[in-house]
């Protein structure tokens, strides 16, 4: 039987020679970093199916995202149709007929945000519905416009609106400045007293790049305290000293939006309710010039505030007492950008001048139809609302809306006692 001949070497110069064996077979393999080396246990992969592979996990990893992407863009879209769906039916029950279903939607995400908080994986969809949706509700507001009408019959009322919208705004300013309140929050209720109540400020927010908390709040005030008064209204109707016309005329040139003035003119008969209907028309036509002032003044002020030199600048809309305060640096890169343009306000026009000039003159449209695109306008708005309701915390409420809440009422009365003497 053949044998290896080494079973005969004795046990160290076997080892030596096995090590020497060893070193050779080493000294033949590829170094790292020289061609042909391969990590053990690896098969050497071709680069290019190693990009193929990434490719792949991206592609894949960006259509799981889209997918996912559009479930919470629809989700969301879903989530405020609901609510401001269930706060239409609640607008209609009795009592809170008067309220209004816009109001019904904020308050109901108030309530949904306080007990079971934001549905943060509906985001997407949610802040569509406040921010698109919003300006759609805008430009489909413009139908309700007749500027026709307002301009033909009803220029002796505009003059008196111009003082209502002035003196609303004056005032707000100057009365929030004085009890130290806040002054964003100040300046929407200002605005929405003396033009059209929460449209207006739906409207004005972007250009003011108001917060949405503000925004909701806002709206929430003016349509409570706008229907306290338009019951007022109705109750103190039989004792002064008003014929139908004039009744309704104080109306239209004091009460906060156009269901307050319908509640409240409702009373002095069809005479009363269309010119009130008349005066605030007039206001709300007032809104497009309001708000591209509103655009050049915010644009005046930041570029005022980029330019300045060291030192600290007030937040937008902050009063001193909170001594919310950034520096120069910080202020001048926020607003080193313009005022976005309010396109939707142009979309607002024309949709006025095609009501106006268009429908039932050039096409027909059936009256029920523009009521249904009026109703449509209005749940759009419902849905927007219902966005900046799920921003609203009430602890911070209480510290910050309770002195904007009580200017906008002191201004409210005075400016009820101003109307009443213009009548």
């Amino acid at each position: 039987m053949n044998r290896n001949t080494n079973s005969h070497m004795p046990y160290k110069e076997m080892r030596e020679t096995r090590k020497e064996t060893g070193k050779e077979l080493s000294a033949t393999k590829p170094k790292p970093g020289q061609q042909g080396f391969q990590e053990p246990g690896f098969r050497q992969q071709d680069p290019a199916d190693h990009e193929t592979l990434q490719l792949q996990g991206t592609t894949l990893g960006t259509t799981r995202g889209t997918a996912t992407g559009w479930i919470r863009w629809c989700g969301g879209l879903a989530f405020t149709f609901i609510i401001a769906l269930v706060s239409y039916y609640l607008g209609k029950l009795p009592g809170l007929d008067h309220v209004g279903a816009l109001a019904c939607a904020i308050l109901t995400a108030i309530i949904y945000r306080q007990f079971i908080g934001y549905p943060e994986t509906l985001r997407p969809g949610i802040q569509f519905a406040s921010k698109k949706l919003l300006r759609f509700a805008i430009i489909l507001f413009g139908l309700k416009l007749n500027m026709d009408v307002v301009l033909h019959q009803g220029l002796g009322l505009l003059a008196r609106d111009v003082v209502t919208i002035l003196f609303a705004i004056g005032a707000t300013l100057l009365l929030a400045r004085w009890l130290k309140a806040d002054m964003s929050l100040s300046l929407l209720l200002g605005i929405g007293t003396g033009v059209c109540g929460a449209a207006a400020i739906a409207a004005v927010s972007p250009i003011m790049k108001s917060k949405e908390e503000d925004t909701a709040i806002g709206a929430g005030l003016i349509a409570l305290v706008g229907t306290l008064f338009a019951i007022a209204y109705t109750v103190v109707r039989p004792f002064l000293p008003f014929t139908p016309v004039e009744y309704g005329t104080w109306a239209g040139i004091s009460l906060h939006e156009i269901a307050h003035v319908a509640l409240a003119g409702a009373t002095a008969g069809i005479d009363g309710l269309e010119i009130a209907l008349l005066a605030k028309l007039g206001r709300v036509f007032l809104l497009v010039p309001l708000s591209f002032i509103l655009l050049f003044w915010m644009n005046h002020r930041n570029n005022k505030k980029g330019a300045g030199g060291a030192g600290e600048t007030y937040l937008r809309g902050e009063t001193e007492s909170e001594n919310i305060k950034e520096t120069t640096e910080t202020a001048s890169a926020n607003v080193a950008s313009k005022i976005e343009f309010p396109w939707f306000l142009i979309g607002f026009i024309l949709m006025s001048l095609f009501g106006s000039y268009v429908l039932g003159k050039t096409i027909t449209f059936p009256e029920a139809m523009q009521n249904d695109i009026s109703v449509v306008s209005s749940f759009l708005l419902s849905m927007a609302m219902v966005g900046f309701g799920l921003n609203v915390n009430l602890k911070d409420v209480r510290s910050k809306a309770l002195r904007p809440l009580l200017v906008m009422i002191i201004v409210s009365v005075m400016l009820s006692g101003l109307s009443y003497l213009m009548v």
